[in-house]
């Protein structure tokens, strides 16, 4: 089953020797539709939802009836929780909020600086301390983030498995659309997310409170183009702060 959609996806399904495999009617890159064997029209418009049709059509009519996408239930490795609670406390932090900026290429990103912003004003307008995701070869970027966030914003870097302890204890995730967007979605962490060329409607932060902000500039392109994408610049600091706080204020309601 080719859930990604993609000619490289498809060609190792078909590699693989199975004498059935299942993908998109309409994938993601069209000829990636000649290696399959069953062709499923996708339903809904996330790709969650699109993927949950995908994987029905391999399941029984009883199974068919009552499925519905499952909460995420994601591992907790003991080692890794006592490394972040034991990073968390040399930082001195108990509450945050996590800052994620970096992106699949750059058409996805916004501006570093910009982060280091809205750090700053988080901290004087909620309290609130931020932590910059950083993965790997994105310490540039955390350096950018910190020196515009005047010591509101202090760097954290570690395995995937203390990411997921991290992202468990946030009050709120601010970034685009990322794997480690999801993640925090899929997590239920409010989340702030900042769109451009990839469309919110299909990818956007499922099964959580969030506010997605998207400037009517971007224009839906799955291109890896490396140059801003000037809808994603259209997108202030004092936008992503009013949402932030809007999703904060919820929390206490």
């Amino acid at each position: 089953m080719d859930l990604q959609g993609a000619i490289r996806s498809a060609l190792v399904a078909r590699l693989s020797g199975a004498p059935v495999i299942y993908g998109f009617a309409q994938p993601r890159e069209n000829a990636a539709s000649l290696f399959y064997t069953r062709q499923v029209e996708a339903r809904g418009l996330h790709v969650v939802e699109q993927n949950l049709a995908l994987a029905t059509a391999l399941a029984s009519s009883r199974a068919r009836r009552g499925m519905s996408p499952p909460q995420a239930d994601l591992p907790r490795d003991e080692a890794a929780e006592r490394d972040c609670h034991r990073k968390l406390e040399q930082l001195g932090l108990r509450e945050y909020a996590i800052l994620n900026p970096g992106a699949g290429w750059g058409a996805k990103q916004w501006p570093a600086e910009r982060y280091g912003v809205v750090a700053n004003r988080l901290a004087a307008e909620a309290g609130l301390q931020s932590l910059i995701n950083v993965g790997p070869d994105e310490q540039e970027l955390a350096r950018a983030v910190e020196a515009a966030a005047e010591g509101a914003a202090k760097s954290f870097s570690g395995s995937i498995s203390e990411l997921i302890a991290l992202t468990r204890g946030a009050r709120l995730f601010i970034g685009g659309d990322t794997g480690p967007m999801h993640l925090a979605a899929a997590l239920g962490v409010p989340v702030v997310g900042m769109f451009g060329p990839t469309n919110p409607a299909r990818n956007g932060p499922y099964g959580t409170r969030s506010v997605v902000l998207r400037s009517p500039v971007s224009i839906t392109s799955h291109k890896r183009r490396q140059t801003p994408d000037e809808g994603m610049l259209a997108i202030t600091p004092q936008d992503v702060v009013d949402a932030a706080l809007d999703l904060l204020k919820d929390q206490h309601g």
